[in-house]
């Protein structure tokens, strides 16, 4: 992984994040949008600009790829870049909760 996929997703920006976890399935953006929602029952709301501006930046990065279209929405997958950041981030975040779990 080279520095630069590092210091753009390490750690991991919210929007990064769910992008990537939406994406283990293939997806559009309006499907991603719609998946936080209901994930955070309604706490995250990816706003339409930021959403598509993050996706054209990711798939630039090699972090998530376009598969095909379907109804004129582009649908897209995470490639294996994309899934070996969004573990590293799901290591850390596991690793910070445990934290909070032990006695200081």
């Amino acid at each position: 992984m080279d520095q630069h996929i590092k210091k753009v997703y390490m750690p991991m920006t919210e929007t990064a994040f769910y992008i990537l976890f939406c994406l283990q399935k293939p997806n559009h953006g309006y499907g991603i949008v719609q998946m936080v929602e209901n994930m955070t029952d309604g706490a995250i709301r990816l706003a339409p600009g930021t959403m598509y501006g993050s996706l054209s930046k990711m798939e630039k990065d090699g972090v998530i790829r376009f598969v095909r279209e379907e109804d004129k929405r582009k649908i897209y997958e995470i490639t294996d870049l994309g899934l070996e950041i969004l573990n590293i981030e799901l290591n850390r975040i596991k690793r910070l909760y445990k934290i909070t779990q032990e006695e200081i």
